[in-house]
């Protein structure tokens, strides 16, 4: 029996005449992705996170295949590709999405017990575990892996990575929490129990000073920017190099872990839990 990968790695194979056969294939990958049978990324026993580049291959097939079609909701109305519609839920699916705005799109998989506030946004390909909070004006990327019991706090921006399709996606790993207006990109790995303070930015090529082991992280060519277990990072900054940076004063933004988390910090981020 031919399985789903199988099926996704002949996309490439397929003509316009092959057209009915693609779109089929393309649903039955995103079905595996709702369930979550099928994931962007997986870890290996070892903590490392690496992309599964066959189910990138086949989200990006479903854009390439999809043609423009007109969706409705109430009085809105929307137009995006017909292989990818918004996704539907019911009460009995357990997941809390509250009114005003938010959309989740097909091939996405939502755990039972999710939470997600208006208006909030999640991409195709996204996975989001169980008792995880997405709260108001916060985006999960297309592809991203995001963890149990984590908090997404509003106007955070978890970015998507689709292409290429050897990229790893942005990882959050459980019982993370993430304050508001923060930004996390490029394939960055959040790990277990970090707390990432409001207004950070995160990317490949930030460096993150770590205050408590006396070391610098920094993503590379072959390698993400990883946020050590259970780090707290705050905004900081450092001064710019350069004669005319010195003349000016002139800093640049610069995530800082200040300590590591502990019964206090673990106090101050409880108070979530009344709220789902």
């Amino acid at each position: 029996m031919i399985t789903i990968e199988e099926r996704v790695k002949a996309l490439k194979t397929y003509t316009e005449r092959d057209r009915p056969e693609a779109v089929k294939t393309i649903s039955l990958l995103l079905v595996e992705l709702e369930k979550g049978n099928a994931r962007a990324a997986a870890r290996d026993e070892d903590g490392v996170w690496r992309a599964n580049t066959w189910v990138k291959e086949g989200i990006l097939a479903a854009f390439r295949w999809g043609v423009a079609a007109e969706f409705a909701s109430g009085a809105l109305s929307f137009v995006d590709k017909d292989t990818i519609p918004p996704r539907r839920f019911k009460a009995a699916d357990g997941i809390r999405i509250v009114p005003g705005g938010s959309s989740i799109r097909r091939g996405s998989y939502i755990a039972r017990s999710v939470v997600m506030m208006p208006p909030a946004f999640v991409n195709v390909g996204a996975y989001v575990d169980e008792k995880t909070m997405i709260d108001s004006h916060a985006l999960v990327g297309s592809c991203a892996q995001i963890g149990k019991g984590v908090h997404i706090s509003a106007a955070t921006q978890i970015g998507g990575v689709l292409e290429p399709v050897g990229s790893l996606p942005v990882i959050i790993e459980d019982d993370v929490m993430v304050g508001g207006n923060c930004g996390i990109y490029e394939g960055t790995v959040v790990r277990s129990r970090a707390v990432i303070g409001a207004g950070v930015v995160l990317t490949k090529s930030t460096r993150v000073y770590d205050l408590v082991r006396g070391q610098i992280y920094r993503g590379s060519a072959e390698r993400p920017l990883e946020i050590p277990y259970a780090a707290v990072v705050i905004p900081g900054s450092r001064p710019a190099e350069g004669t005319f940076a010195e003349e000016h004063g002139l800093n640049i933004a610069t995530p800082i872990i200040v300590k590591y988390r502990d019964d206090k910090t673990d106090g101050a981020t409880a108070l979530e839990e009344a709220l789902r």
